[in-house]
């Protein structure tokens, strides 16, 4: 049975979300109907509503969803009605990497989280009762919505308490910066970290390099106030973007020929290329922001190939969200990831001045409430 609910649209690719009433399809048996409480502004709904990454006109997008189940399908097993939960990326939970715990690699993560329809092919969400589909299922939740419909793979359930305004981050930007820090490049105590651009994906790579130990961990941002704020979080040095030695001062600071791990947070191609250069001998980089596809970078081959270098991607920071959301949360309530110092709250009839403070930065995490 189909109902109608609360949706922010995006019309066309041009940057535009209007609020409108739109049709969510009949429950499948392998999903969730949850009410949304919460859902995260990331760059990657920005840059997907001006068509920047996959997607099409009459959107539905959201990717950090929090919120409390209302109904669930009969082969949904980790969830129940009125169980509090986070959303996460959708996974196909059988290919080879689902199976071996490494699902943001899964084999079909493009389709599932950037196809705009069911694995199946159909909608979730019509423009009307009878009306033509909308791109929808974003990362399997498509949370910009009052009600959403929610592959399981998506769903994490959190203790009663969870406060969902908080962590609604957690499924995507702030997973992602942390994961990248923990997981991808596994960083070592005592080690010395670079992070790249400071927004929330980056402040979270920066607090989990001070949970990792790691001796100095540099800040590069283009806005002064962040890089402050990623010293109260845990940076040890800031680094100003756009000067011309950022290198230099890496290696300056680290007293080597270059830093041991780096997180590239911007997806920029020339960014991309500082991080490797700062690199030291054997040291290793990710890259977590995505710049959408046709962009390349270029590699000094033998720079990197005498000095044992390495450069990967991480997607979601390499996590398997049913286990690493309540690490997180665990890290929140031991003062390790104080998530308030990021975080701003909007109502969702605000949503506009949500999205201008974030492209401005004046928000490094906002967040919108929608209940």
């Amino acid at each position: 049975m189909s109902r109608t609910t609360t949706a922010l649209v995006v019309p066309q690719l041009d940057g535009t979300f209007v609020l409108r009433e739109v049709y969510l399809d009949s429950i499948r048996p392998d999903e969730v109907l949850v009410e949304i409480h919460a859902s995260g502004i990331c760059h990657s709904d920005l840059s997907c509503s001006v068509g920047k990454l996959p997607c099409a006109p009459n959107a539905v997008l959201g990717h950090e969803g929090a919120g409390v189940v209302l109904e669930a399908g009969n082969e949904v097993t980790t969830v129940s009605k009125g169980d509090k939960v986070l959303l996460s990326f959708s996974h196909c939970e059988t290919c080879a990497e689902c199976q071996s715990g490494h699902p943001a690699y899964c084999h079909s993560f493009n389709d599932r989280n950037f196809g705009g329809r069911r694995p199946d092919g159909s909608c979730a969400m019509l423009s009307g009762k009878d009306g033509s589909p909308l791109y929808s299922s974003f990362f399997g939740q498509s949370s910009f919505s009052r009600q959403t419909l929610v592959h399981r793979s998506s769903v994490v359930k959190v203790p009663a308490d969870t406060n969902l305004e908080l962590f609604a981050s957690l499924g995507c930007g702030i997973q992602t910066g942390a994961g990248a820090v923990l997981n991808s490049l596994n960083v070592r105590s005592g080690s010395t970290l670079a992070v790249f651009g400071v927004g929330s994906v980056g402040m979270a790579a920066v607090m989990a390099g001070k949970i990792r130990g790691a001796s100095k961990i540099i800040a590069v941002d283009l806005q002064p106030s962040r890089l402050e704020l990623a010293k109260e979080l845990g940076a040890t040095h800031g680094v100003i973007g756009s000067d011309g030695d950022v290198v230099d001062q890496i290696r300056s600071i680290c007293q080597t020929n270059g830093v041991d791990f780096a997180v590239d947070c911007t997806g920029v191609p020339q960014v991309i290329r500082t991080t490797i250069d700062a690199l030291g001998s054997r040291g290793r980089a990710a890259t977590v922001g995505a710049p959408g596809p046709g962009n390349n970078v270029s590699v000094d081959i033998m720079n990197h190939l005498t000095f044992g270098k390495e450069y990967v991607g991480c997607s979601e920071g390499d996590s398997l969200p049913s286990q690493f959301l309540p690490y997180l949360i665990e890290m929140h309530a031991g003062g390790q990831l104080p998530l308030e110092k990021l975080t701003t709250v909007y109502d969702v009839k605000d949503f506009e001045q949500a999205i201008q403070d974030t492209k401005s930065g004046k928000a490094i995490k906002a967040v919108l409430r929608w209940s």
